[in-house]
């Protein structure tokens, strides 16, 4: 059974997603990193609506946390 992740920030609409939704979407098995192909496919359809909404969840929202997470912490150091 797949765990329900929410994501909360003051101000903002909480997101749910399903941890490893966009694995099983894609057939790639869980704990290896999907490959560029399959994400440019998924990100342009050929995986079906839900398939093209969870890639650009991936690459922008999920990405874009991290980038911001690390920066925080380089800045942290100084």
């Amino acid at each position: 059974m797949a765990k329900t992740i929410t994501i909360k920030k003051k101000g903002k609409k909480p997101i749910k997603f399903k941890e490893g939704g966009l694995h099983r979407t894609t057939n790639t098995p869980a704990g290896q990193k999907i490959p560029l192909s399959k994400m440019r496919a998924a990100k342009a359809g050929r995986y079906g609506k839900l398939g093209k909404m969870q890639a650009n969840m991936a690459t922008g929202l999920l990405a874009a946390g991290r980038k911001t997470a690390a920066k925080n912490r380089r800045k942290a150091k100084k």
